[in-house]
C-alpha cells in the first residue's frame, strides 16, 4: 500500500455561493460578491482560505483584513445607497464555507425591521439591472 502525501486544500468557492452571487472585486483576502437579489444592496465577502467554516479558522492578520474589507463594504453600500441601517452576519448554516453577508437595510425595504432571511423571495436582478449596480458598486469601490 503506498502512501501518497495528502495534497493541500485549495480554495474553492463554494456552489452555493456561486450560485447566488455575482462576482464584484477581488481583494486582498476576500472575493467580493454582489447578492442576485434586488430587494436589497447586498454585499458577500468569501475569504479565500481553503476549509475556512469560522472566523476562528482565519489567523489574526486575516481577521483584522477580514475586518477592513467588511469595513470598505459598508462604506462603499453606504456611499452609495444611504441606508437606514447595515446588517453584518456570518451565518453560514447552509453554507458552511466562511462567509460575510453586509446589507443595506431600509425602513421600506420588504422585510424591514426582520432580518432579510427567509422573508420575501428573491429577486434575481435583470442583466440591464446587474450590470448597472456593479458598474455603480466598481466606480465607489475606486473612488
Amino acid at each position: 500500500m503506498s502512501h501518497h502525501p495528502q495534497e493541500p486544500a485549495r480554495y474553492a468557492l463554494h456552489p452555493q455561493l456561486a450560485a447566488d452571487t455575482h462576482p464584484l472585486a477581488s481583494l486582498e483576502l476576500c472575493d467580493l460578491r454582489l447578492m442576485d437579489d434586488a430587494n436589497y444592496p447586498w454585499l458577500v465577502l468569501v475569504p479565500r482560505i481553503a476549509e475556512a467554516r469560522e472566523l476562528l479558522d482565519l489567523d489574526a492578520a486575516q481577521r483584522h483584513r477580514l475586518t477592513d474589507e467588511i469595513d470598505l463594504a459598508a462604506r462603499v453600500l453606504t456611499g452609495v445607497f444611504r441606508p437606514f441601517k447595515l446588517n453584518v452576519a456570518a451565518l453560514g448554516n447552509l453554507v458552511p464555507q466562511l462567509h460575510v453577508h453586509v446589507i443595506a437595510r431600509f425602513e421600506d425595504d420588504p422585510a424591514w425591521p426582520a432580518p432579510v432571511w427567509g422573508r420575501v423571495a428573491a429577486r434575481p436582478y435583470s442583466p440591464e439591472a446587474l450590470v448597472g449596480r456593479i458598474r455603480l458598486l466598481d466606480a465607489a469601490l475606486r473612488a
